[in-house]
């Protein structure tokens, strides 16, 4: 499916977002077969971009999430595009997952580090689910998308962070990417 696509079915700020990080997740070079975790569902842009490439992916937010970034009808626009069937979705909370040690080859973070309470703990513990080469991969608003983000949507929206602040003490090698929205923090466990 192509941009133009997408944006008649879900809209120009689901095509900009889209445009920002498919470039990175195709850089990744994941296979096909690979267990792939989103952590803050949302509006479901990240579950619903893996999709797109036709990954499975499994997603979810604390089920007692009642802030105005959870609980977004993302499933409505995975049907429009007819990916609902490669999406599971599953309540969790960040700081504490229900998955097994290292049962992941790849955990995606779009827009949501930045929300939650404590990013050292939801950081080892996607070090704990990750498989040994798996990446963490982090995408955070830049100083121009959070002053689109007030300006637009959420005027009392928080700052982003810098994932690498919080994993000096896990075995993580870690690379910056520059997008014109969101930079992007791949974090790979060794």
């Amino acid at each position: 499916m192509d941009v133009e696509e997408l944006r008649d079915l879900l809209g120009n700020e689901f095509a900009y977002i889209f445009n920002d990080i498919i470039p990175v997740i195709n850089g990744l070079k994941l296979e096909k077969t690979a267990k792939i975790l989103d952590i803050g569902t949302g509006m479901g842009r990240m579950a619903i971009t893996l999709a797109l490439k036709n990954y499975k992916v499994i997603t979810g937010e604390p089920e007692n999430d009642e802030t105005e970034y959870a609980k977004q009808d993302w499933l409505e626009s995975a049907r429009k595009v007819k990916v609902d069937h490669l999406i599971t979705y599953m309540p969790f909370n960040a700081e504490e997952m229900p998955f097994e040690d290292a049962s992941f080859d790849a955990i995606f973070i779009l827009g949501a580090l930045h929300h939650i309470s404590d990013i050292e703990a939801t950081l080892k513990e996607c070090f704990r689910i990750l498989r040994l080469n798996g990446i963490v991969c982090v995408f955070e608003p830049n100083s121009d998308g959070i002053k689109i983000i007030r300006e637009k949507k959420f005027p009392t929206h928080p700052d982003a962070v810098d994932p690498r602040n919080y994993v000096r003490e896990l075995h993580f090698l870690s690379e910056l990417i520059k997008r014109p929205f969101y930079d992007t923090y791949i974090l790979r466990k060794q």
